[in-house]
């Protein structure tokens, strides 16, 4: 029995290393697309980044919620516009017909969520941001890890509303 569990084991290994597929699952074949999609989203990061208030938000005064729910809404909108835009084109492989249409869905659940936290900012509640989970993992965590497997760094969620 214990032979039989060594050499089952051995069997699982010599597969995984030498014959098992080293791509990811999340890598699409269209490189004109993933290469199209981080320019979109490089204009919006930069577009975002001239959107930066570096003030403590005791120093920004009585309003300093609802500006920070406008600065959000701002970089939210360079989001929107980047996904709308990327969705403008489709990937020419089979694969990413399939799941580029899911990253897109996750994105614009990611959207909403920034919108939802805008709103509750402009009632005085100042919470730290909260996203919608899938399985039991942030959709950032999605959104990001499809972004970085398909070399388009840009494209991962934005770090604003992190804390």
């Amino acid at each position: 029995m214990i032979g039989i569990s060594i050499t089952g084991l051995v069997a699982m290994w010599v597969y995984a290393f030498g014959f098992a597929s080293k791509e990811s699952v999340n890598k699409i074949a269209d490189q004109w697309w993933t290469q199209r999609a981080e320019g979109i989203c490089k204009q919006a990061m930069n577009e975002r980044l001239a959107l930066a208030d570096l003030r403590q938000i005791s120093d920004a005064g009585v309003n300093a919620l609802n500006e920070r729910a406008n600065i959000v809404d701002m970089a939210t909108d360079t989001l929107e516009h980047a996904i709308a835009k990327i969705s403008e084109v489709t990937p020419s492989d089979a694969k990413g017909k399939a799941i580029v249409p899911l990253w897109i869905a996750d994105y614009k659940q990611l959207i909403k969520d920034r919108r939802d936290y805008t709103a509750l900012l402009r009632t005085g509640v100042n919470e730290p941001f909260s996203e919608s989970m899938y399985e039991g993992l942030p959709i950032s965590e999605k959104i990001s890890t499809f972004a970085a497997d398909n070399r388009m760094s840009s494209c991962r969620i934005p770090m604003d509303l992190s804390i």
